[in-house]
């Protein structure tokens, strides 16, 4: 089954929305909190938001934004207050088994592989990141939409 209205909202996304001094920040906040009320409905993954735990809270001077993590926690709630949180699941790990070895995905390039075996495994098939480069790969599979590449709002 898939998802059509569905759109995995990758870990870039929330960052860029955090940090208002991000280039890209206005597009993810018009991701967030205009394409709800466009018909799309936000997903994300717990490695999305693992992923902004860490960067979120670790220092500016090691490419962080140096939260605290109340702040960041409180974030987290917030963005689950507008996505749905897809699960990781046995399906999931085939999936990533299938995607590692159709693309030949090495060291970190797995995190990307498991982000969208959740997505896929879930019946989503769009993806919104400021990182297409990582997500190209798997463009047979699922649409990959350029925060960049977005309007401004």
């Amino acid at each position: 089954m898939t998802e059509d209205s569905a759109v995995l909202v990758d870990t870039n996304v929330l960052l860029s929305a955090t940090a208002p001094l991000r280039p890209l920040h206005r597009k993810a906040m018009a991701v967030l909190n205009d394409w709800p009320n466009q018909g799309s409905s936000l997903v994300t993954t717990s490695q999305v938001l693992r992923e902004y735990l860490v960067v979120a809270t670790r220092p500016f001077e090691v490419n962080g934004l140096g939260l605290a993590t109340a702040d960041v926690l409180a974030n987290v709630a917030a963005f689950r207050g507008r996505m749905r949180l897809l699960t990781d699941s046995e399906p999931v790990w085939a999936r990533l088994r299938a995607l590692i070895e159709t693309y030949g995905c090495l060291g970190k390039q797995i995190h990307d592989a498991n982000v969208v075996a959740t997505a896929l495994t879930s019946g989503v098939r769009r993806l919104v990141t400021a990182n297409v480069r990582d997500f190209t790969r798997f463009a047979p599979e699922i649409e990959v939409i350029d925060l960049a590449a977005l309007a401004d709002t």
